[in-house]
């Protein structure tokens, strides 16, 4: 497995117990490096018996993103005051030594772990450089080093498991190298977890429209046909597929919208599918996809 920068903490340093003496090193000074997220806590608490571990185990999750402290308030009880513990279970967040969130009470586990990503985002890429990794595996790719981009993808998610950045462009790399089969494998198989994610859904409709565009033919010939018979709804939709394809999705784009134009309701609204199609194999900011979903919506609601 690849290591990149900062070894991510081992587990058992994750989660550690705090008293009034070594506070102010193990939360405030702690947190200028990675957030760190302090409960208070006591024996005698009940809620306190199913947050706790529930809390351990959404840090654990973030794999050195973020850490945690346990204050038990019983044998604490003057750093309890100094932050206002006044229920437990209380969970408090720290950020450059200083308190950012925090809840008191019972929460259900999905709302722990959704506080605990949004404390581990805070402190940026706590993760030992895989925002880096990620560039340089991109970058190889682009370089048509696609082999080294297949390892380098992989050893990421070794890493980190959820990147549905370094996923997708796992299945790129396999794609860029000929290797189908496990490109196919891979989208046939996503984890549960990143099912969701908008790369994955990026690069399924990238291989889809690679697919279909096998099929289409040539740029210039479909270009040739369509100028002669501008009204031949299935040529100018392959043109299209053809274009994005080939990257040119801005031509695809236009395609679309003028297919769409002539017959909305062609083949069952074709023209509109393949749109999305397109929309969905580029990043959601892209000028091409902002002005084209603008053009649709003034045709379907003029």
């Amino acid at each position: 497995m690849l290591e990149f920068g900062k070894e991510a903490a081992p587990a058992g340093d994750l989660v550690i117990d705090s008293s009034e003496a070594t506070f102010m090193a193990d939360v405030v000074e702690a947190s200028a490096a990675v957030p760190v997220i302090v409960d208070f806590w006591a024996p005698w608490c009940g809620p306190c018996k199913t947050l706790g571990p529930a809390l351990e185990a959404a840090v654990t999750a973030e794999r050195g993103k973020v850490r945690m402290v346990k204050v038990n308030v019983d044998e604490n009880q003057q750093i309890a005051q100094q932050m206002r513990v006044q229920s437990i279970p209380a969970v408090f967040a720290f950020v450059d030594g200083k308190p950012v969130d925090g809840f008191m009470g019972a929460q259900s586990p999905g709302e722990i772990s959704k506080f605990v990503k949004k404390i581990a985002a805070l402190g940026g890429d706590g993760g030992g450089g895989l925002d880096e990794a990620l560039e340089m595996a991109e970058q190889m790719l682009a370089d048509g080093a696609a082999v080294d981009a297949v390892q380098t993808f992989a050893a990421i998610l070794g890493e980190d498991p959820t990147s549905g950045a370094a996923y997708a462009g796992l299945v790129r790399a396999h794609l860029a190298v000929g290797d189908e089969e496990n490109a196919k494998s891979l989208l046939d198989n996503v984890p549960e977890a990143l099912r969701g994610a908008a790369e994955i859904a990026a690069v399924r409709a990238q291989v889809d429209l690679a697919a279909a565009a096998q099929d289409a033919g040539p740029v210039g010939e479909l270009m040739s046909t369509i100028e002669a018979e501008p009204d031949n709804h299935q040529i100018r939709l392959d043109l299209a597929t053809a274009l994005a394809a080939t990257g040119d999705a801005a031509g695809a784009v236009d395609q679309l919208l003028e297919l769409f134009r002539r017959d909305p309701a062609w083949q069952d609204e074709a023209a509109k599918t393949q749109l999305f199609k397109v929309f969905d194999s580029l990043d959601a900011k892209d000028p091409v996809v902002l002005t084209g979903r603008r053009r649709l919506s003034s045709m379907i609601f003029a």
